[in-house]
């Protein structure tokens, strides 16, 4: 994360949730309130089962609108769900680890969820997975996401280990946002990214 500290930061911050507030406001306004329906229900099954089955992934590949047609859906589909679930049990309860910071959790969350077909590359998937064990305190990443974050000039490599830092960098907005961040959550500012990268010429400004 390339980010200035001192004043520089404290402008860079406010500057970026002069952003996030009506672009949270576009998304709400324009995103039909069912839609995340299929999300919270996977995260109300994994916060009684401590984990997630291929049944719930499918699930969320469907609320990613990913496609199912590839190879790493055979292979993981191919495994008996009782090793899906250890392997997702690990991780949500690496991401609900409220002992170490956000984005520490987050990297230790990713790397477990690594084990299984499909999630060695990208993002998205992986963290609606961690989200969803989550969601009070991860949030989901994306390509309009990271879009979001160029124009908004805030660095994310793809180097390994981005989730941990996209994480991080959520948490340090959260924290240093003052007022502005009151009641927001990691999600709350996912999705105003996500509305942002969607419609990048939306006015910066309610």
């Amino acid at each position: 994360m390339d980010l200035p500290a001192g004043e520089d930061f404290a402008v860079r911050c406010g500057r970026v949730w002069g952003i996030l507030i009506p672009a949270r406001a576009g998304y709400l306004a324009n995103v039909s309130p069912h839609y995340d329906e299929v999300f919270h229900e996977v995260a109300q099954r994994t916060e009684r089962a401590g984990s997630l089955g291929k049944t719930d992934i499918a699930a969320l590949v469907v609320w990613k609108r990913l496609s199912a047609q590839t190879r790493w859906v055979s292979a993981l589909m191919s495994l008996p769900d009782i090793q899906v679930r250890a392997v997702t049990q690990r991780a949500v309860t690496a991401v609900r680890n409220t002992t170490i910071p956000r984005g520490e959790a987050a990297r230790a969350g990713r790397g477990i969820i690594w084990e299984l077909p499909g999630f060695r590359t990208g993002d998205a998937l992986a963290s609606a997975i961690l989200t969803a064990a989550a969601p009070q305190r991860m949030a989901v990443y994306d390509r309009r996401v990271q879009h979001a974050l160029n124009t908004l000039t805030l660095t994310l490599t793809p180097e390994p280990g981005r989730y941990g830092r996209y994480m991080q960098l959520l948490n340090d907005l959260l924290d240093h946002g003052g007022q502005l961040a009151d009641g927001w959550t990691a999600r709350d500012i996912d999705t105003a990214l996500y509305w942002t990268g969607a419609n990048p010429h939306q006015p910066a400004t309610a």
